[in-house]
């Protein structure tokens, strides 16, 4: 296990509510449940629109949370034992969908949600379906996390940027751009964005990276719609 070197000058914050950490901590004794519901807390802050929740498909395609379980022969059966942990004790709130359970936390706003979609007033858009395998460690990754480890620090305004980018082109396109900006040490969001809009635009062969750019024109991504924040 690496060993962990420190928390950085710059660094994003999610915030825990008091009453978890004066009520509901104590009460926790499983260590996967205490884990689990952290990375719930941290998936709905990052969440935007109405209503907030987290399915189990994104759960289940966290690496970095799956990795506390990769130790146990199943670790989905696991994860799905310390989610009933947490929904026994009342800290987050889980409903079954047709893609699958998705998960609230124990707030009067999300307990009205709840029961709006019950009556179907409401209906939840966007849920992750079940993940049906195992999960491939090598691929699943936090973008956020890639983000703030190598362009910089994670503001609000990045964060909501960086989640339309992941609502348009698929992950591994986002952390390639990263990649390539950070090589090209162009270290903005504007930089990372052009090249997906290229990627977008003009395809990427066999559906890998694409490197034959980096002999082109260095042009190529100042000129596009965000051609002018690239270039400062």
């Amino acid at each position: 296990m690496k060993t962990f070197e420190g928390f950085p000058a710059r660094m994003s914050f999610t915030p825990i509510p008091n009453t978890f950490i004066n009520n509901l901590l104590p009460q926790i004794e499983d260590i996967g449940e205490l884990k689990v519901t952290l990375y719930i807390i941290e998936a709905l802050y990052n969440k935007k629109g109405y209503p907030r929740f987290v399915s189990f498909g994104e759960l289940a395609g966290n690496a970095s949370l799956i990795s506390n379980f990769k130790k146990t022969e199943s670790p989905l059966d696991e994860l799905k034992n310390t989610l009933k942990l947490a929904m026994e004790h009342k800290t987050i709130l889980g409903l079954s969908t047709e893609n699958g359970d998705i998960y609230f936390l124990n707030s009067e706003s999300d307990r009205q949600a709840i029961e709006k979609i019950r009556s179907g007033e409401l209906k939840p858009s966007g849920v992750k379906a079940e993940t049906a395998g195992p999960v491939n460690m090598e691929e699943s990754f936090n973008i956020f996390a890639l983000y703030e480890e190598n362009i910089g620090m994670l503001t609000p305004m990045i964060a909501e940027e960086l989640k339309d980018a992941i609502n348009l082109y698929p992950d591994i396109w986002i952390a390639d751009a990263i990649k390539e900006a950070v090589k090209q040490n162009a270290r903005k969001l504007s930089y990372i964005t052009a090249i997906l809009e290229s990627w977008a635009k003009e395809g990427r062969s066999d559906g890998a990276y694409r490197r034959h750019f980096e002999e082109d024109d260095p042009k190529r991504y100042t000129s596009g719609k965000y051609g002018r924040f690239v270039q400062h």
